[in-house]
């Protein structure tokens, strides 16, 4: 049977330096990409970008939870509102 699977992956070269992904750091967690995530959506807005630049049809006296916020969760980008 191949093996589909590959402990590393390479993104190629960024300048000098090799981009790649190892795969073989045992028990760890990867909530760390979602923390970095929210903290670059926090410097740049993004999820806030995205959020003012849709139409929210939903009746607003009803809303619980902000368009802003559906948009950070949906794209990884955190919990917190505008």
């Amino acid at each position: 049977m191949p093996k589909c699977t590959s402990n590393e992956l390479s993104f190629g070269r960024l300048g000098r330096r090799v981009i790649e992904a190892n795969f073989q750091g045992g028990a760890l967690s990867s909530d760390g990409g979602l923390m970095l995530l929210r903290q670059v959506d926090r410097r740049i807005g993004l999820s806030a970008a995205v959020a003012d630049a849709l139409h929210d049809p939903r009746d607003q006296d009803r809303i619980i939870h902000s368009l802003r916020d559906l948009v950070a969760q949906r794209g990884g980008g955190g919990w917190h509102s505008r």
